[in-house]
């Protein structure tokens, strides 16, 4: 039986130019561990409407169950305006308050939570009260913290994120992230010296970061990993951070050594901006055939 993972936070409705599309990034992660083999649930809210329940259609369509996703009658189900002119570099505008922002603590929650061997959550997740109370209790009961630190101007504080931070096993990033943490200490630095120091200050058993097509690095074990960007065509980079999550954390539950875990998930974050969307459909196999492609000038 393969370890199983829970995710909590947002799902919502990408408005792209060319229509929506289902997102949220703990949902993407989502999918993707469901695609390649892990159990896996998934917590969130939407609003009793239409959007809503096209929501649940979608999440059912994956393979990934809904029991853990509340509806809710007073907020409406979540949107994000996202602008992708710049297929390396997609911004968003992210409504609030929306239903995810109201997610509610309950016995259902923290049993999948305990439950679970690892446990994913963002800094998003943690912008309203409500939501971020229920996250901060779930903590408590989560056998190894994930935190996907997305931090999506202006819905972070920096005492948030430090709190996460310290709550944190393994953290994932970007490069542009660490940047702006280790500014907030006072500490400028290359990455090689500011992973392993932001790894020290909160205790954290990893930590990794990603450069866009440059790769990325992973610290753990008192070792600095590196992979190299994997090229391909770029159709847009929406999911590809969540597609690289999904298969790390595959690569660390299942006790897969460090080099090879950050390889695989290289290649699986550019599997997926081969394709428009968040969660196109892919298994093991052909990442695994992304990385044994001939490399072309």
């Amino acid at each position: 039986m393969f370890p199983s993972v829970a995710c909590f936070g947002e799902i919502l409705w990408d408005i792209l130019p060319s229509g929506k599309q289902p997102g949220g990034a703990p949902f993407n992660v989502a999918v993707h561990l469901h695609q390649l083999g892990l159990p896996v649930r998934f917590i969130s809210r939407v609003g009793d409407d239409e959007l809503g329940t096209e929501l649940l259609d979608f999440v059912e369509s994956k393979g990934v169950a809904t029991d853990l996703i509340q509806r809710g009658k007073t907020h409406l189900t979540g949107i994000v305006k996202a602008n992708v002119d710049d297929a390396n570099e997609v911004t968003y505008k992210i409504v609030q308050p929306v239903a995810w922002d109201y997610i509610h603590f309950d016995a259902a929650l923290e049993t999948a939570v305990a439950g679970a061997d690892a446990f994913v959550f963002g800094s998003l997740a943690a912008r309203q009260a409500s939501t971020r109370e229920t996250l901060y209790r779930l903590l408590e009961s989560a056998k190894f913290r994930v935190f996907d630190v997305n931090m999506r101007p202006p819905h972070y504080h920096r005492e948030g994120v430090k709190y996460l931070l310290k709550k944190a096993n393994l953290v994932k990033m970007n490069h542009h992230e660490l940047a702006e943490i280790i500014e907030w200490f006072g500490v400028a630095s290359a990455p090689a010296t500011a992973i392993p120091w932001l790894a020290q200050r909160f205790n954290l058993d990893a930590v990794c970061v990603t450069c866009g097509a440059d790769g990325a690095l992973l610290w753990t074990n008192n070792q600095l990993y590196r992979a190299g960007g994997v090229s391909v065509q770029v159709q847009d980079t929406i999911g590809s951070g969540d597609a690289f999550l999904a298969a790390l954390l595959k690569g660390w539950v299942t006790g897969q050594a460090p080099q090879q875990a950050l390889d695989f998930a290289c290649a699986a974050g550019a599997l997926v901006a081969t394709h428009q969307g968040a969660t196109p459909a892919f298994e093991e196999a052909d990442i695994r055939a992304l990385m044994s492609a001939p490399v072309t000038q």
